[in-house]
């Protein structure tokens, strides 16, 4: 009578361990897509990225950089201070994008320009991502706003 109970407890303890594994694995396949790795510039310019690699890219629109062009496609290029990624854009950009403002865009890297699929930006005049401040300061480029 022990041996069989013995038996039972771990035929659950294994299928309980198999259930672990693949919920976890399930989890994670999941969730690949939705995890975006932030880059600034000089990153993308050290080491380009895989164009089937989605990622985030921020820093500053450079000054006279924006170009609006037919179908709602804008260009324009975004810099850390350190290197400049040309960006391209099909949509609708919100309404605080400027040159000299911070910005995140969500998008691939392919054949030296950033596809955005989506462009974030400042919600206010003061406010810049966390990535982009942390990113400009690296490169030395970063200015305090007086508050």
């Amino acid at each position: 009578m022990k041996t069989l109970k013995k038996q039972r407890r771990i035929q659950v303890l294994a299928v309980a361990a198999v259930a672990l594994t693949l919920a976890t694995a399930l989890i994670g396949y999941a969730m690949r897509d939705g995890i975006n790795f932030f880059r600034s510039p000089s990153q993308v310019a050290e080491e380009a990225p895989d164009p089937s690699e989605v990622f985030r890219l921020g820093g500053l629109v450079e000054t006279g950089s924006i170009q609006r062009g037919e179908n709602g496609v804008i260009r324009f290029v975004v810099t850390d201070g350190g290197a400049s990624v040309p960006v391209m854009f099909n949509g609708v950009v919100p309404d605080l994008f400027a040159e000299d403002q911070g910005m995140i865009g969500t998008g691939r890297y392919v054949n030296g320009v950033f596809e955005a699929s989506e462009i974030l930006a400042k919600h206010d005049e003061t406010y810049m991502p966390k990535e982009v401040v942390d990113a400009l300061k690296e490169q030395g480029v970063y200015k305090e706003t007086d508050s």
